[in-house]
């Protein structure tokens, strides 16, 4: 094992640390990682993915009543489907 003491930079992609510059390390090497800063994201929304969308419902006004059923009429002009 290495005395010498490197240290690399990188952030978590997918749960994974990905370095910002290319360094070899030996399978195996100990490292320790301690996180630098948060995103801003993560600092500002605590809540899950589901709570975030559902922030938003009812919130757009002005819409059609059947606009759930009949949204590729909308979008496409499609024929409207019978209620």
């Amino acid at each position: 094992m290495s005395t010498d003491v490197t240290e690399f930079t990188g952030r978590v992609v997918n749960g994974a640390v990905v370095l910002d510059q290319p360094g070899k390390l030996e399978d195996g090497t100990e490292v320790r990682v301690r996180p630098v800063t948060k995103p801003e994201m993560a600092q500002e929304n605590n809540g899950s993915l589901s709570e975030m969308l559902l922030s938003f419902a009812g919130v757009i006004e002005g819409l059609p009543e059947d606009l759930a059923l009949n949204h590729d009429h909308y979008l496409y002009g499609l024929p409207k489907k019978a209620e």
